[in-house]
């Protein structure tokens, strides 16, 4: 079956939080929450070492909603039931539809960190993808030094499998760095 024919919702909730495909318009509140963050996202975000503008991000979620029609990335916006705020962008990357396989990214608005919203989002995501998507693998990659992003695997009970050693470079100051994989499988 072709993917862009799979059926799956664009939309599903945990217990705080609604998690949803990008639409068009989202773009100010990724913008704001990104330029509210920005010195916590830029060590280990590509995107966050270049200045954007608003229409650059509203450019990009459209885009992203592309996609995730075309079923080649499926990248997931999290806002908070209780208010409807935006609070984090994640989603399921490097999509292998043949076995199936999934890559959890996320971040998170800074002013938003430490309520476990990430971890919430996160269990929420690979739950949707081992139950809509049938999911036989889901894996979350970060950076060994990035702490915060490490711990969300680890409670959520996904294996290091690896440590790939000079794996990356830094977004920020172009070191060499290692890149934890951590995985769930069925």
């Amino acid at each position: 079956m072709n993917p862009i024919l799979k059926e799956f919702p664009e939309e599903f909730t945990t217990e705080r939080l609604i998690i949803r495909m990008p639409k068009p318009g989202d773009g100010k509140v990724v913008y704001d929450a990104i330029m509210a963050s920005i010195n916590e996202l830029k060590p280990w975000m590509p995107f966050a070492q270049s200045e954007q503008s608003e229409q650059d991000v509203e450019l990009n979620i459209r885009l992203a909603h592309i996609s995730f029609l075309k079923r080649e990335d499926l990248r997931l916006l999290v806002f908070l039931k209780e208010t409807g705020e935006f609070i984090a962008s994640s989603g399921l990357h490097r999509i292998d539809w043949a076995v199936p396989k999934f890559e959890i990214g996320y971040w998170i608005d800074s002013r938003f960190s430490g309520k476990g919203y990430m971890t919430e989002a996160v269990k929420g995501i690979a739950d949707f993808a081992f139950q809509e998507l049938s999911a036989r693998r889901v894996e979350i990659r970060c950076d060994e030094k990035n702490i915060k992003s490490r711990a969300i695997p680890q409670k959520l009970g996904f294996t290091l499998e690896a440590i790939l050693k000079n794996d990356d470079v830094s977004p920020d100051t172009n070191e060499l760095r290692n890149t934890c994989i951590y995985a769930k499988i069925v």
